[in-house]
This record gives C-alpha cells, structure tokens and sequence, in this order.
C-alpha cells in the first residue's frame, strides 16, 4: 500500500500497543516521529512491521518530550482495563490516572493536537479526586493547559470497521482549532463482516499464505460438540460465539451485519455442516466452574459437523489491519491481547485525515471543509 509522504505533519504514539492508532494516522500521510509502549511483544510487533519507525519500551511515567521533538500530533490509547466492562470497573484504579502522564506531556512539549482513545464507561465512572465523571475530568484537565476540546463516542460500525464496538475520542487543539471544525461524522449505512471474513471462512483453499493465519479444524470444547456427522464441503460456513455462552444474543452469526466488539475475552469460530444453537440448563450441583449455584440462567449450546476458533488473521481483519501486518508473542494470549486492545486501523485513518484537514484549515486560515473517504484494505 503507498503512503503519501509529500505532507509533513508529524505525530507520535504514546501506549501504542499493536500500532492501530499509529499505523491509521501513517496511512492518512501523517509521518512517523516515535511510539512507545510498556508491552515488549507489542514493540516486537511495531518494529518487524515498521524496521524503520523509532521504537522504544518504556513507562509512560517515564516518558517525556520537549520542546525541541514536539509533533504536530501526540497519540495516546492509554490502557481501557479500568475502565471497561471486561474488567472491575474501580475508579481508584490506577491504570485510569495514566490519562494524567498524557497531559504532564502535552503541557510540557504543547503539540498542536492531542488525540486521546479510550472505552465508553469512562464517560460514567467518576474520579476519586473530583468526583467528576473521567470525560469531564480529562476535557478540563487539557483545558487547563490551553487545549480547545472536543469529544465524542464512535459506533465503529459507521466509520468502516465491521464491529458495533463503541469508544470515546477527544480531540485537543492547543489554541484555537479551525473555524467550523467538527468531528468525523459517521456513515448512514454500517459495515458488515461479509467483505472481510466471507472468503476466509468458505474459500480457504485458494486463499494464498497469510500471517497469522493457520485455520485447524477440530475445536476441542467441554460446551460445544463437533458431531463429525456427514455435510457437503461447500455447505455455508457460519461464524459462531463459542464463549459467554449466557449471552442473550444468538451465538449463530450472519455475514450481512456486524460483529459485537472484538476484544481480548470473547472466543468466536466458525461453524460448518449440520449447525445446531440451542439453550439448555447448566448442571449446577455437579458441573465444573460453577460461579453462583442459584442462577437460572439457560446456556448456549453450538454443535456442527466440524468447529474451528477464529485465526488471529481474522480477528485482525474484524479489527480492519491490512494483512501485512503481523503480530508477534509467545503464545496465542499474547496475540489476542494485542489485536482486542487496538483501535481499529480504518477508524484511526479516518480520524487522521479529519485531524490532518484540521491542520492543513488552520495554517491556510480556511474555514475546515467537510468530507469522508473510506480505504480499501483488501
């Protein structure tokens, strides 16, 4: 894929992980100055894809610009588990303070734009400190430090990504930002999983030698049963949520619609000849894993002629990374964290170029023009 390299707008990446955030605002023409993160698998991963981007594993406490390597654009996906529903939701937590490293830096190298990304339940949760919900507190913090902030929360499904996954955005501009600028507005229509796992999923033979990509069949599953009973190969492949099997949601999934948010928990595959989704009972007095012996709650059960999980291939394509890009770890976890913690690439392009028309309206002193642009990956 080309980057145009002809504009000179920079940006650095602050908690990169996988590089989603960092790899959209690449393809939208910004220039690479430097991420970082504390996960050494997710810096292995960023510099066998980039060789030449400057990378370094670090604390983001201790992590610090100046004046003389400010960019125009300083990203930040500081970590979400204290925040998000997967986790225990405890506003002292102190992964939720990291917010805070991020001003301590943009009030010390004062970039142009401060882009921060995180999970929606911060919009609710409250800090210790203030009492005031994390949104409020981070908007008046960057306030304080003479940023102008806007912030809002994007359905993925709207901006290319075929999940109905949902995250807040704040947009900072040290000074004034252009007259008229708004947030990137989202599509009428949404993105459905068809035209990235379709082909994957039902016509694996001819699909060429892909990272991460190495479909098994056989999925071994205490809940689950693979039937081996008799099916055509040319039988529709269905994608099917094997975990949180007490999910109100049909565990059988269609190709026309999107994806529930891919995380770093949710286990989904793929289903093939004779699919079966029904509700039974959990054997509750002699079962295993057995979490509160009073519930009632019914459990799905799949069982097909044959079961796969997905590859990390197709959670990355869910996540809209071009198939290029690999993720490196030392086992499966490793792997999965990474892909379910990064903003999705087609996303962040987009919020790059409405970032990088912002800029361009400011230096021209032109009112900021309106205008989407959806990239091809595939």
């Amino acid at each position: 894929m080309k980057i145009d390299t002809a504009r000179n707008f920079t940006f650095i990446g602050l908690c990169s992980g996988a590089g989603g955030l960092d790899l959209g605002f690449e393809l939208a023409g910004f220039r690479h100055q430097q991420s970082m993160d504390s996960n050494p698998w997710a810096i292995q991963t960023l510099t066998h894809n980039r060789p030449d981007w400057l990378v370094s594993q670090a604390d983001l406490h201790d992590f610090s610009l100046t004046r003389n390597n400010t960019p125009d654009v300083l990203l930040a996906g500081v970590p979400c588990q204290g925040f998000s529903l997967g986790g225990n939701r405890q506003d002292a937590d102190p992964r939720n303070q990291l917010y805070k490293q991020v001003v301590r830096i943009g009030k010390e190298s004062r970039p142009r734009v401060i882009v921060i990304e995180n999970v929606l339940n911060l919009r609710t949760m409250k800090s210790p400190e203030t009492g005031k919900s994390f949104s409020l507190q981070i908007t008046n913090d960057l306030e304080q430090c003479g940023y102008t902030v806007f912030h809002d929360v994007f359905k993925m499904c709207h901006f290319g990504v075929p999940q109905t996954r949902r995250r807040i955005v704040f947009v900072a501009f040290y000074d004034k930002p252009p007259s008229c600028y708004c947030l990137p507005q989202p599509d009428s229509s949404v993105t459905t999983i068809r035209p990235f796992l379709f082909h994957l999923a039902n016509n694996h033979q001819s699909i060429p030698s892909l990272p991460n990509h190495e479909p098994v069949w056989g999925f071994q599953s205490a809940v689950h049963q693979e039937t081996g009973l008799p099916f055509a190969l040319d039988e529709l492949v269905y994608p099917v949520r094997f975990s949180r099997t007490a999910s109100d949601g049909h565990p059988v999934r269609g190709y026309d619609e999107p994806f529930p948010a891919i995380d770093t928990a949710t286990v989904w595959g793929w289903a093939q000849g004779n699919v079966q989704a029904h509700r039974q009972p959990k054997d509750r007095v002699h079962g295993k894993h057995i979490r509160n012996a009073n519930a009632k709650v019914t459990l799905w059960r799949i069982s097909a002629s044959r079961l796969r999980p997905f590859t990390h291939r197709e959670y990355a394509r869910l996540q809209t990374f071009p198939d290029y890009w690999k993720f490196l770890g030392a086992n499966k976890r490793d792997i999965h964290q990474q892909i379910g913690n990064a903003v999705p690439v087609e996303f962040a392009r987009r919020l790059a170029e409405n970032i990088l028309q912002a800029l361009k309206s400011i230096d021209t002193s032109e009112q900021f023009p309106f205008h989407t642009q959806q990239l091809v990956l595939f």
